[in-house]
């Protein structure tokens, strides 16, 4: 007993280390960029221009994101030449930079820099679309989202605390491009907007036309009190809507002062004009650490708040499953096993009843054993991916500040596991006696990544019709299938080659000839209540997880909590691994040999309850309008459903052929 309670605590205690690792412990990505004065900047290890970069447009209440350029905002003239690199990851989720012509120069104070100047004539078609686009936006709540020296701009404000006692601040990576004033003259979302845009009683579309920056900066070196160089720690955004022509009339102090009246796109005029204006301030700060900048903004997100109640209520049930394990392994399997093996004649043995009775038809092959087969190595593909994947996330190198950069892993991996792939299918189909070598690898290779790309493409046909920055081009399109017919297809023939050179695993007992007759089964050990009692406790261990998971793809959060989702992607899998063992042994009690796919099945249907979750959060959840929208969320759903399914059920499946391995090899059959 205090050994068990020694390793216990051992456990609990390197828990909370990989806890407390994983979300304070982070690698930026890049290296750090001074920037100093103007005089300064000759010694050329400083910079005087601060480049802000822009990215795509998107909303909580549309799924499909827009570049800046689509929504005729100010655009520098060289925003393609200038724009930074990207990587696969970037292209593929349409995070893409773009430069804009806002350029600041540190440490330069600015009141009211005026960007450019947009005129429309409402008698135009072209500037009727524009200014359609710039009201659907408006409509939809769509968000800017700006960078500087490779961090966000964020828009802090107030919001009330979870528990609901004073006021605390939420900094979002985005800030919207406007607020619609309903006919009530009440905003249709939350906003920042003057009071006397809420007069009157006709519907309003405000832009925001005007930002207030303000720059944080640790000084890195000075002389005198003179700033020579500095790192940026900080960005904040507070956009502000100015109607210029009505502020000047005023005689205002300028025409970004704080008074000044806001700016409506008219409905009635023929010509207006409107200017996109910004002020800057500098502020210098001591106490933020490069190293640090980015902790404000991932602490202020909510998701950190309830992730322990998910870490418990996951080991509470991994808890439970081991104590059914060890009580069935340790006790009563064990003791079947030694009576069954001190059986002195055959006669005897046929006195038993349960598993030792099926020993002759457990190892026979399944129905349909090839696309078992083919499944489960692109299970093990799937499975090694995300493992390596979220060690790499773990120790930092795939931090929110490294863009891209999650996808770019995950989709190199998988496409150099398909040695994996081919080897762990061709080494089952081999082992269930199969001959079709060629029709294996072949499935292997095209069936799983078809199904993905194939449900992929039609989205980006969908995404390319509606003009979206998360539509794949062409050429990266080709890119990818590049990528699977020049090196994954290639590298699962060579796993399958070697898999089928190798001898069939030998399996302990010996198939009967003649199939035993399945007895009548009771109602918890029929197919389907079993599947679905399968998929129950796995989805517990990861449902909580999974709304920050949905909030970060969906409602545009920043996910950055990896040792949280590399602990619950441990306790996934062995709660998928103990529940297969489980009901295959109750299974097998009730003489039913048939565990093959049910074991790949039973924690498989973990992505049948992750559907029905989506579901739920698509309707109580997200606010989303058209059918377009609905046909993309969905459509994505499926990809991330299938390969959950891939993965929960390889798993189950491993874990039930080791169990039933390790069984039936224990016993002396003849």
């Amino acid at each position: 007993m205090a050994i068990g309670r020694s390793r216990g605590c051992l456990a609990l205690l390197l828990t909370c280390q990989l806890i407390a690792f994983g979300s304070a412990f982070y690698l930026p990505g890049l290296a750090p960029v001074n920037y100093c004065d103007k005089t300064s900047e000759e010694s050329g290890n400083c910079y005087n221009d601060i480049q802000i970069f822009v990215n795509r447009l998107n909303s909580e209440h549309a799924t499909i994101p827009y570049e800046y350029h689509y929504f005729d905002f100010c655009t520098a003239a060289d925003e393609y030449a200038k724009s930074p690199s990207e990587n696969l990851g970037q292209v593929v989720f349409g995070d893409r930079l773009r430069k804009s012509p806002y350029i600041l120069n540190f440490p330069v104070n600015q009141e009211c820099a005026t960007v450019c100047e947009k005129k429309y004539n409402l008698k135009e078609a072209g500037d009727q679309e524009k200014l359609r686009k710039l009201k659907l936006g408006i409509n939809l709540n769509y968000q800017h989202h700006w960078a500087m020296d490779n961090m966000p701009v964020t828009w802090c404000y107030d919001v009330a605390p979870i528990n609901g006692e004073g006021r605390e601040e939420y900094c979002s990576t985005g800030f919207p491009m406007g607020c619609y004033i309903t006919r009530e003259g009440t905003p249709k979302y939350p906003c920042p907007i003057q009071a006397e845009a809420l007069t009157g009683n006709t519907e309003k579309h405000i832009i925001y036309n005007h930002v207030d920056l303000e720059v944080w900066y640790n000084p890195t070196e000075s002389d005198g009190g003179n700033i020579k160089s500095a790192r940026l720690v900080r960005v904040k955004v507070k956009p502000r809507s100015i109607d210029h022509a009505k502020a000047k009339a005023a005689n205002l102090a300028n025409e970004c002062d704080e008074r000044a009246p806001p700016m409506a796109i008219p409905e009635q005029v023929e010509t207006f004009s409107m200017k996109y204006t910004y002020r800057v301030k500098f502020v210098e700060n001591t106490v933020i650490r490069w190293s640090s900048r980015w902790d404000y903004v991932l602490d202020s997100q909510p998701q950190t708040k309830i992730q322990w109640f998910s870490i418990l209520n996951s080991l509470v049930i991994v808890l439970f499953l081991s104590g059914m394990i060890a009580l069935i392994l340790l006790r009563t399997l064990r003791r079947d096993i030694a009576r069954y093996n001190q059986l002195e004649n055959s006669d005897d043995a046929q006195e038993e009843y349960g598993w030792k009775l099926i020993h002759g038809d457990v190892f026979r092959a399944p129905h349909k054993g090839m696309l078992l087969s083919v499944f489960v190595g692109s299970g093990t593909q799937v499975l090694i991916m995300t493992l390596v994947t979220l060690v790499f996330a773990c120790f930092g190198f795939l931090s929110p500040a490294n863009r891209g950069a999650l996808m770019t892993c995950a989709m190199f991996l998988y496409v150099c596991l398909g040695t994996t792939a081919g080897y762990v299918s061709s080494r089952l189909y081999k082992m269930m006696g199969g001959d079709r070598w060629k029709a294996n690898v072949l499935l292997t290779a095209l069936l799983c990544p078809g199904i993905v790309f194939a449900i992929f493409f039609v989205l980006n046909l969908v995404l390319w019709g509606k003009g979206s920055s998360a539509a794949v081009p062409f050429t990266t399109l080709l890119a990818l299938l590049g990528l699977w017919f020049g090196i994954s297809v290639p590298l699962t023939f060579l796993g399958a080659y070697f898999g089928f050179k190798r001898q069939p695993l030998e399996n302990p007992v010996r198939v009967n000839q003649i199939p035993r007759q399945i007895p009548d089964q009771t109602l918890y050990t029929k197919p389907l209540p079993g599947v679905l009692m399968g998929g129950i406790l796995p989805f517990g261990c990861i449902f909580i997880q999974l709304y920050f998971i949905l909030n970060s793809l969906w409602a545009h959060q920043t996910y950055y909590m990896f040792g949280f989702l590399f602990l619950v992607f441990l306790i996934l899998s062995v709660t998928c691994s103990e529940t297969a063992v489980l009901l295959s042994y109750f299974h097998l009690c009730a003489e039913d040999y048939r565990w093959w796919w049910r074991s790949f099945i039973t924690s498989g249907m973990t992505a049948g309850y992750l559907l029905i979750y989506c579901i739920h959060y698509f309707f109580t959840k997200l606010d989303i309008s058209g059918a377009d929208s609905a046909f993309i969320y969905f459509g994505y759903t499926l990809i991330m459903v299938f390969l959950v399914w891939l993965l929960t059920g390889t798993i189950g499946f491993l874990a039930a052929y080791w169990f039933v391995r390790k069984v039936y090899g224990s016993i002396k059959v003849d």
